[in-house]
């Protein structure tokens, strides 16, 4: 038994950070990881997508090339695997750097293994068991495999398995109309790819105003992509040139036959193989680590960040988690995880910069409230960069003039938004941002003129 101050479980984006605060102020750190550090956003998530939507991107302006006065001589054509190439790079470079930095901390060591609670206070990683009064989980979530029939006999993906994916499939189906499927949509048709999505509800990203949810699908439909609603997959079955997808649909054909096929249904915390039930944590019913207001868990001394708290879904959240975590037992700071303001994007082009209520949710809450909305056809900055799609919506309270959402669907819509997110932290009425001089040509630059126009949300 090897005795520490604290223990460090996962190295997703809170994980090192706060082992990085603790052994500032003189803790001896464990840190453990079983796989890749710094967890999804590094490896399979934010990076390495963001990455190749860049290169998608890229071929898509280059056969828009005409457009902007540009003649491009022959067809565009996309190499995989040097697409796949720049983004193991940019990946490789952040991954091999980030252990040996760790093992350069005083105070921090590093295990390399799959950790297991034996009791409240100590956890086994292979041959070695560890101990602390203090510990902290940071496991991260993977993606969902649902139960649907003929799975086991097909050949199928997820967005990890993605990441090594450096040839052009024919035809990719996607099960799943969510954030994560619509971006990998748009970047495969981008690529040259057929591709198919289907979701089982009637509309696409159904947390988001069904105004967002039809635009974005108009976008995507306007690019090729074929959209596949209130169709349910209910089986699958290998075919000799691909997979055969089979639909309980109202709608269209009852099956859907692709030559790769990706899931794409959601992701659910790694906490079934932690021994949870050793050190008496408790679960929700989806199997995230139930915590408090400051991220502790049910046990005295445990503390869950990141996604497996079920408190966020983002990279930004779970760093915020370790400053929370951090301020309230080092800084006697009290940081709570309700202050936190719901901001996140949707990183299809264009995209989508989202913060606070929905429309929807506003409507539910029974406030009066002012909204005011325009379309981006009539963002100057928009025009010239060649893409007028989508539009920008706020929404305030129309008592405390204090903002209560946004969305910015177009151009620079993931950037612009958080003038609005900063403005919200501030508990700032909307005419500071209505007052405010923004820089023309901008897209910035029409968000007070929106909030100069609100109308009573009806």
């Amino acid at each position: 038994m090897t005795q520490y101050d604290a223990i460090v479980i996962g190295t997703g984006q809170a994980g090192p950070a706060l082992a990085v605060r603790l052994t500032e102020a003189g803790f001896w750190v464990a840190i453990i990881e079983r796989h890749l550090f710094y967890g999804t956003c590094v490896n399979t998530g934010c990076i390495p997508t963001k990455t190749m939507i860049a290169s998608a991107k890229a071929a898509h302006l280059a056969r828009r090339a005409a457009d902007y006065g540009v003649d491009i001589n022959g067809t565009v054509q996309v190499d995989m695997k040097r697409v796949k190439e720049r983004k193991d790079a940019i990946v490789g470079t952040a991954n091999d750097q980030i252990p040996e930095w760790m093992k350069e901390i005083s105070n921090m060591t590093v295990y390399k293994g799959h950790a297991r609670f034996e009791d409240p206070h100590t956890v086994r990683v292979g041959n070695d068991r560890l101990s602390a009064e203090k510990i902290f989980i940071n496991v991260g979530a993977r993606a969902i495999v649902p139960p649907l029939p003929g799975l086991a006999e097909v050949d199928y993906m997820t967005n990890s398995d993605m990441m090594a994916v450096d040839f052009l499939p024919d035809h990719l189906v996607i099960v799943g109309g969510s954030y994560v499927g619509l971006e990998f949509a748009q970047m495969y048709r981008r690529f040259g790819s057929k591709v198919t999505v289907i979701e089982k509800a009637s509309r696409l990203i159904g947390r988001e105003d069904e105004d967002i949810s039809d635009a974005i699908r108009e976008i995507l439909e306007g690019e090729g992509v074929n959209v596949r609603l209130n169709a349910a997959c209910v089986g699958l079955r290998k075919e000799k040139d691909g997979i055969a997808v089979h639909l309980d649909c109202k709608t269209g054909t009852p099956e859907v036959t692709g030559s790769h096929l990706l899931i794409a249904v959601g992701r659910r915390p790694n906490t079934d193989d932690l021994g949870c039930e050793h050190a008496g944590l408790d679960l929700d019913d989806r199997g995230y680590i139930v915590v408090d207001d400051q991220l502790r868990t049910s046990v005295d001394g445990i503390w869950a960040l990141g996604d497996c708290n079920g408190k966020g879904a983002f990279t930004h959240t779970a760093y915020n988690d370790s400053e929370i975590v951090a301020a309230n037992l080092l800084d006697d700071d009290p940081r709570r995880v309700s202050d936190r303001i719901l901001t996140y994007a949707l990183y299809t082009d264009p995209p989508l910069g989202r913060v606070g209520m929905t429309e929807s949710q506003v409507r539910q809450s029974g406030r009066r409230a002012l909204m005011g909305k325009r379309p981006m056809t009539k963002v100057n900055r928009a025009k010239a960069k060649g893409d007028t799609r989508g539009f920008m919506k706020v929404i305030v309270d129309a008592e405390t003039e204090k903002i209560l959402g946004a969305a910015i669907l177009g151009v620079g819509g993931d950037e612009a938004v958080h003038q609005i997110t900063d403005a919200m932290y501030a508990g700032a009425s909307y005419k500071v941002i209505q007052r405010a001089v923004h820089i023309h040509p901008t897209v910035s630059e029409l968000i007070p003129t929106v909030m100069g126009q609100l109308e009573p949300l009806e």
